[in-house]
């Protein structure tokens, strides 16, 4: 399968096109390296240094040159589209529509598209853990931008046949994060722990999120472009609801010491509790979660470790 991937050299991205070339597809990166790094891509990685939002977009494609399009390029940061939500729009709606009307023109088969848990909004404990029939209703610019685009996604299969999956993403980590996103909070800490720093909490600390290890998400996205079952909405997640009290708890197991922790005002946009049910990423795509938190944090935490050695 010839398989685009754009944003491949960010966090994300690197740990799926690792997965692609190890499971012996033929992958292509676009990223603009506002994020991403070309060191995080493997040898043999064909990549073009081209932002979505530009016309130049339009060289990397050819008729047939792929088979699927893995959309991970954007603006992943709640608080960065609350204070620019034209910067926000900018790169995950018109650079989204951009690579559509690309893969549309070049008859692209699928376009897989990372959304994200922020497009449910904050939703009542009650309907916890959160399945894809909840409404969408996003308390951030960075939400809406992505329930815009997936509805986008629906209409360019109903006009033009072009096949999608969606994928919401709980709060991803792992190795290769930068400090912004979603999950950013795990990279954040560990770095901070890595340099012998203290750690803030934005809140009382009781606010939860379903934290997922970048590996696991890759696997899921392979899913999404082998499955049948297309053309609909998937959480990727663990289903398990962990505070950020909890977290700096699972954090001190993995390092093996205690750390000194302070709290700030929550910031605007930021949802307080959030966990996604999984149950039908399992049954439709044969996916699971297979990586711990405490393992994850372990690997996390030493990468960040190791980078300060260098």
């Amino acid at each position: 399968m010839k398989v685009l991937v754009t944003g491949g050299a960010g966090f994300i991205g690197s740990h799926l096109v690792r997965l692609l070339q190890k499971s012996g597809e033929d992958v292509t990166v676009v990223d603009n390296f506002s994020t991403g790094r070309r060191e995080n891509l493997p040898n043999g990685i064909t990549c073009r240094q081209v932002d979505v939002t530009s016309p130049a977009l339009n060289d990397v494609f050819d008729e047939g040159a792929f088979d699927a399009v893995v959309h991970l390029a954007g603006q992943t940061t709640v608080h960065v589209s609350m204070a620019d939500p034209e910067l926000d729009g900018m790169q995950n709606v018109i650079g989204s529509i951009h690579v559509l009307e690309q893969a549309r023109r070049c008859g692209v088969s699928r376009v897989i598209f990372a959304s994200t848990a922020a497009s449910y909004g904050d939703v009542p404990e009650e309907r916890l853990p959160i399945d894809e029939s909840e409404a969408l209703s996003p308390l951030s610019f960075y939400g809406l931008s992505k329930v815009t685009v997936e509805k986008y996604l629906a209409l360019y299969q109903r006009a033009y046949g072009l096949d999608y999956v969606v994928l919401r993403f709980a709060n991803v980590y792992g190795e290769r994060q930068g400090i912004g996103g979603e999950g950013g909070v795990i990279s954040i800490f560990a770095k901070k722990v890595a340099q012998g720093e203290p750690l803030t909490i934005y809140g009382d600390g009781g606010q939860t999120r379903d934290f997922i290890y970048a590996g696991d998400i890759a696997s899921g996205i392979y899913a999404a472009l082998k499955t049948q079952q297309a053309n609909r909405a998937y959480n990727l997640s663990t289903q398990t609801e962990t505070s950020l009290k909890e977290l700096v708890s699972v954090l001190e197991q993995a390092v093996g010491h205690e750390i000194p922790v302070s709290c700030k005002e929550a910031r605007s946009g930021d949802i307080y509790q959030s966990v996604l049910a999984n149950g039908r990423a399992r049954r439709a795509l044969g996916w699971q979660p297979e990586v711990s938190l405490e393992e994850g944090l372990r690997r996390t935490y030493r990468y960040f470790k190791e980078m300060q050695q260098q």
